[in-house]
């Protein structure tokens, strides 16, 4: 048995841990405290007085900031934020809570756990190649891809949060992001590393694959060349496209076939990386497409990017991917914020369909009403008609309705939430308990779709003469071609315009 140490925190809380080593990572070696709730993490190497002064500013004014409030127990969901600093006389560190089990492997691989990481951390990395996550992972352990695009949100609204109080992460990448797809959970680890603009820099240029390309293209230059480029948040923000493209694509965006210095591996991989950075799916430059032949292999189909384009991903997310690895790949201000994925992200939860096939890996799709329902992971038609919800919303009062580039796809038991009839609210962290439960849900019975009206107010058809027929609470609605429901909103009426589709 390990011995027992004692030690005394920042706050004052005395805490006894065991002297044997769980876990290290790049700078620390981790500890777990003899209640097991908590975990000591103690720098290997000597900090210097910036550091140390970082460390404080994290775990008082810049804790208190983000957890001093009323949405505090949503945020300790989604980070693993240092309690506490700690010296032992030699050593500094940092007081941690212990990871929630759903961030623990509880099946791990398959064949009986043959790579032996059940009870192991569910690092990313794992969830993000096709091999790892498609053909080592025990299946209950996979999730669906429905469950990644909650996952990316979460990650985003993270980082949102991050930014928003004046910090970036630095190291932002599968590595640091722990998540569970079989739980829909991700929580944000390494945070005594923060970097806060003109006063704390960073202590590492971050995780290969996920460092921005003027990063890697100035890592030559000394730390203190004007200009060499540190991590910040606009290079959080490729970061974070990377970790979606990755999760939800399962291929990385960069790495195509295009080589660069054929005589040299390392520099080729700084150009490709760097200077010569080019999207695998660039509309105009072909040069860097993934090699269409390794999709032939049966987990490898994610990475033929004709069959399965990013632009699958529905239009707001296809967006933003321009955005990020076209536009703002060596222009970092044109990079997409955390907000903006936030957004997207949302948007393209209510775009989903279910697959038919019960054997698709996927089991979602976005669904654009564009085209014919088909889940593109499987080429698996939807045989029969679909109601598309579009959202509109008057925001002068007049009865000039706008479109809110907002639609919701029904399925079989769909909810509707308040945002989707008012859009003053928005599903973040800030959601009162009452505007977090479905007020209303749509069925498929005796071969019709229908609306039921569970808590909304005001709920109104139009009828063919323009007369308006209430729809109460309590009752149903046939879903139908050009039907138009309008919500008498006090702060923005909004109008729900039905499209039906076919299969």
């Amino acid at each position: 048995m390990a011995e027992i140490k004692t030690i005394t925190s920042s706050t004052g809380e005395v805490i006894e841990y065991y002297d044997e080593i769980i876990g290290s990572g790049g700078m620390k070696d981790v500890y777990f405290s003899t209640d097991k709730k908590k975990a000591v993490a103690f720098f290997r190497d000597k900090l210097d007085s910036v550091a140390i002064e970082r460390l404080k500013m994290i775990t008082v004014e810049y804790k208190d900031g983000i957890f001093g409030n009323e949405h505090a127990d949503y945020w300790k969901q989604l980070f693993c934020w240092p309690q506490s600093t700690v010296f032992d006389g030699q050593r500094h560190g940092v007081v941690l809570p212990v990871y929630d089990e759903h961030f623990f492997f509880e099946y791990g691989s398959v064949n009986d756990d043959f790579l032996g990481i059940k009870g192991c951390e569910k690092e990313g990395k794992w969830f993000a190649a096709p091999t790892n996550r498609l053909s080592r992972l025990d299946p209950r352990e996979r999730g669906d891809w429905r469950m990644y695009l909650r996952l990316c949100l979460m990650i985003s609204r993270a980082t949102r949060r991050m930014h928003a109080a004046g910090l970036a992460h630095s190291d932002l990448s599968y590595k640091n992001v722990l998540i569970s797809p079989s739980t829909g959970h991700a929580c944000m680890i390494d945070i005594d590393g923060l970097v806060v603009p003109g006063k704390y820099p960073p202590d590492v240029v971050g995780t290969p694959d996920f460092i921005a390309p003027e990063v890697v293209e100035t890592t030559h230059l000394n730390k203190n060349d004007p200009q060499r480029i540190l991590p910040s948040r606009y290079t959080d923000r490729h970061a974070l496209a990377v970790l979606i493209y990755q999760y939800l694509l399962l291929r990385h965006p960069l790495r195509g076939r295009k080589i660069h210095d054929d005589s040299d591996p390392a520099n080729d991989e700084t150009l490709a990386m760097g200077e010569k950075a080019l999207f695998v799916e660039h509309p105009t430059d072909k040069s860097n497409k993934t090699d269409p032949s390794a999709g032939k292999k049966t987990d490898q189909f994610w990475l033929d990017t004709d069959n399965l384009p990013y632009t699958i991903t529905g239009p707001y997310l296809s967006k933003l991917f321009d955005q990020a690895f076209v536009e703002g790949l060596h222009n970092p201000s044109k990079r997409p914020t955390a907000d903006e994925w936030e957004s997207a992200l949302i948007k393209t939860v209510d775009l989903i369909q279910p697959c038919e096939n019960p054997k698709c890996d996927a089991k979602w799709y976005a669904f654009d009403n564009t085209q014919k329902p088909v889940c593109p992971f499987c080429n698996t038609s939807y045989n029969g008609e679909l109601p598309v919800i579009n959202l509109y919303s008057d925001r002068g009062g007049k009865g000039k309705f706008m479109p809110d580039n907002h639609r919701l796809m029904i399925y079989k038991d769909q909810s509707i939430f308040p945002w989707h009839i008012d859009r003053h609210i928005i599903p973040n962290e800030r959601l009162k308990p009452h505007e977090n439960s479905r007020v209303a849900y749509c069925i498929f019975h005796n071969n019709q779709w229908l609306l039921v009206n569970e808590k909304v107010h005001n709920m109104f058809k139009y009828k063919e003469d323009g007369e308006l027929e209430a729809i109460e609470i309590g009752k149903s609605i046939v879903l139908e071609d050009d039907l138009k429901i309008y919500i008498k909103n006090i702060q923005s009426p909004r109008l729900l315009l039905v499209q039906m589709v076919k299969g």
